[in-house]
């Protein structure tokens, strides 16, 4: 029998909405179905038709941190399911009791009946493109097309945060690539004829890397990042069937790239090709870009740097001529 005067056992049992509801871990399974009483003061809260259905008696109530208190009194455990944004009033009103000390606190336990695994956080972007895309008046007229420059953009904004090493400039080009990847999604998944969505293209990605990392998911070893490659190479070549080595080379990228993919894809198939000759600029770029690639330069990358170190000698004249600027209207 338990002794009135016992202080018994309060549990804030937190979910959270990235999981499907009722999937609630065996910890919060045994204490919901051994608490004295549970209490929700939600009642739109998603778990609560589970609860039910599971035999768990849930009280409606939005009681104070002293009515919690005196209701776990006599040893008895009192289950409070937490609101997806959180208790602040009840968490912060049992603080302020604990740290009277005039009050016989119950034992105090957050329990988490669900938690977010690894790239949860992607399914608030899904939610949150979805609904962009419903009610927004732009992001509601976009097309493939129209959003095509953006993609370019992007990719060139998150190159240029790595080559400066800004972690927080990083971070959020991460996010812009991202976002545009979702939101081409959430287009496609309008389409009539040939329609797909995120989970179609993450589905996608991943039969792709199973497949290419046969040394990871397979039999196959490799060792080295060269065997690495072999391996990626073969897979690649076995899935496209290409007639040409430039076959999915993108004939729109920057010209040294290009260049650059191009005397990568020789290289790789151990083709002799010699460069084309002609007059102009063009060609001896070519050769240079090709040149590149094979000592292992980047030509887009050096060219790049190059052109950062000029950017900053233009600011150092300037600075220059603007200072002499300002001197000469003092001595006037």
């Amino acid at each position: 029998m338990n002794a009135p005067d016992a202080p018994g056992r309060l549990v804030l049992l937190t979910t959270t909405h990235r999981v499907a509801p009722g999937l609630l871990s065996w910890p919060a399974w045994q204490a919901l179905h051994s608490a004295d009483l549970v209490l929700c003061a939600d009642p739109g809260h998603p778990q609560l038709p589970y609860l039910r259905e599971a035999g768990v008696t849930v009280e409606q109530r939005t009681p104070t941190a002293e009515e919690l208190v005196d209701a776990c009194a006599g040893a008895r455990t009192v289950i409070v399911l937490a609101s997806g944004e959180g208790d602040p009033r009840l968490t912060d009103g049992l603080a302020r009791l604990a740290g009277s000390g005039r009050v016989q606190m119950p034992d105090l336990e957050l329990l988490p009946g669900s938690y977010d695994l690894p790239g949860a956080r992607l399914l608030d972007l899904v939610q949150v493109m979805d609904r962009i895309r419903r009610e927004c008046p732009w992001s509601s007229q976009q097309t493939h097309k129209g959003l095509a420059k953006y993609g370019i953009e992007e990719a060139y904004e998150l190159v240029e945060a790595i080559e400066d090493g800004d972690r927080t400039e990083l971070r959020e080009e991460l996010g812009d690539v991202l976002l545009q990847v979702v939101f081409h999604a959430r287009i496609a998944a309008e389409d009539e004829e040939e329609p797909f969505d995120i989970d179609d293209v993450a589905g996608t990605i991943v039969t792709k890397l199973i497949h290419r990392h046969p040394h990871v998911f397979g039999d196959d070893t490799a060792q080295t990042p060269e065997e690495v490659k072999a391996h990626w190479l073969r897979t690649k070549a076995e899935e496209k069937q290409r007639d040409s080595v430039t076959e999915g080379v993108p004939l729109g990228q920057p010209g040294l790239a290009l260049a650059a993919k191009l005397a990568s894809r020789v290289r790789t198939a151990g083709l002799d090709v010699p460069l084309p000759q002609g007059a102009g600029l063009g060609y001896e770029l070519l050769a240079l870009a090709v040149r590149a690639e094979a000592e292992g330069i980047d030509p887009e990358a050096a060219l790049r740097a190059a052109g950062r170190a000029y950017r900053d000698a233009i600011r150092v004249v300037e600075a220059g001529e603007k200072g002499s600027e300002g001197a000469d209207t003092v001595e006037g």
